[in-house]
C-alpha cells in the first residue's frame, strides 16, 4: 500500500480508545468517534467518488466502488478500519445484488493484509465481538439467500424490510436461517423509515455505531432524516461522465434539498496517498426545517 499521509486534522475531540500502533502508522493518525446520539447508534457512512460525483458506473461486473477508486489499497484499508471500528454496517439490497455472493463486509475480507490489527483493535481495544452485525434495508424482501451472509452461521444479519418484504422472505425461506432475523420497523410512509430502524438497532441489539455503505437511494432517505453524523469520501482521480440515457448514481439519489434545507458539512480531516483524497466530514447541524417542509 502506498503510504497514507494527513494533510489536514481538526478532530480535536481525542476519545479514548485510539487506535492501536500498528494502524496509527497505516492510517498516519489516530481515529475518535463521538459519542451515539441518544436513543439511536452514531452513523458514519463511507463511499468512494470520482471527480465529476459518480459513485457507480451502473454497469454489470462493475457497478462497486472498486471500478471507481481502481482498486485503490489505501481505499480499502480505511474501509477496512471503518468496518472493524462499527457495530453494525448496513446496505441496501441493491448494493448486496451487485456484490460478490461470498462477501461477508468484514474488516479482513476487504483488506486481508491488517487482518490481524482489524482483530487487536475490535476485541482488545473496542471490546467488541469478532464480526459487526451486517443490516440489510430491503422494501420487497426479494434477496438471494443463497449468499454467504445468510448462510455463514458467524455472520450475523439483520433484514430491514415492509410487512409484504418479510411475507416473501418468510415464503424463501429466510426464517429458518439461524443467523437471519428480520424486523418490519415503520414504513407507512412507503420506504422504511431511518429513524425507526436506527431505534430498533439501538434498543434490540445495543448498536451505539453505524457505518452505512449506502446504496446512494437508501443513504439519501438516512441524509433527509438528519441522521448520518459523519461522512467519510474517497475521492478518486478519474472522470465518469453521465447521459442522459444511463444517468450514473451520484453520492444520494431520490433525494433533493432545497438552499435553505441542504445538510452542510465540516471538514475534519483530509488524507492522501499517491493521487487519491480521503476526506471526513461532521455534520455541522439539524436542518432548520424537515425536508418535506421544502
Amino acid at each position: 500500500m502506498t503510504p497514507i499521509r494527513t494533510l489536514v486534522d481538526r478532530d480535536q475531540d481525542k476519545l479514548k480508545p485510539s487506535l492501536p500502533p500498528g494502524l496509527r502508522d497505516l492510517y498516519d493518525g489516530d481515529l475518535h468517534f463521538r459519542e451515539s446520539p441518544a436513543e439511536r447508534p452514531f452513523v458514519f457512512a463511507n463511499f468512494v467518488s470520482t471527480l465529476d460525483g459518480v459513485v457507480s458506473y451502473a454497469i454489470k461486473g462493475q457497478a462497486t466502488g472498486s471500478a471507481i477508486s481502481g482498486s485503490d489499497t489505501a481505499d480499502r484499508f480505511i474501509m477496512g478500519l471503518l468496518r472493524a471500528s462499527a457495530d453494525a454496517i448496513m446496505v441496501g439490497a441493491r448494493t448486496v445484488h451487485e456484490t460478490g455472493p461470498q462477501s461477508l463486509w468484514t474488516a479482513e475480507s476487504i483488506y486481508p493484509d491488517a487482518k490481524q490489527l482489524y482483530a487487536e483493535y475490535r476485541i482488545n481495544v473496542l471490546h467488541k465481538p469478532p464480526r459487526p452485525l451486517l443490516v440489510v434495508v430491503s422494501g420487497s424482501g426479494k434477496l438471494e439467500l443463497e449468499r454467504a451472509i445468510f448462510r455463514v452461521p458467524e455472520a450475523r444479519t439483520v433484514v430491514m424490510t415492509t410487512p409484504a418484504g418479510k411475507d416473501a422472505l418468510t415464503a424463501a425461506g429466510a426464517a429458518k436461517l439461524p443467523s437471519v432475523q428480520i424486523h418490519t420497523p415503520d414504513s407507512s410512509s412507503g420506504t422504511i423509515d431511518p429513524l425507526a430502524m436506527l431505534r430498533l438497532l439501538h434498543a434490540q441489539y445495543g448498536i451505539q455505531s453505524l457505518l452505512h455503505e449506502g446504496g446512494p437511494s437508501l443513504f439519501g432517505e438516512f441524509m433527509a432524516a438528519q441522521a448520518v453524523d459523519e461522512l467519510f469520501l474517497t475521492l478518486s482521480p478519474q472522470i465518469a461522465g453521465r447521459t442522459s440515457d444511463a444517468m450514473r448514481p451520484a453520492l444520494i439519489e431520490g433525494t433533493e434539498f432545497m438552499p435553505e434545507c441542504a445538510p452542510w458539512f465540516q471538514l475534519l480531516s483530509v488524507k492522501q496517498s499517491a493521487d487519491h483524497l480521503y476526506l471526513r466530514y461532521q455534520r455541522t447541524a439539524s436542518l432548520p426545517k424537515p425536508v418535506s417542509a421544502c
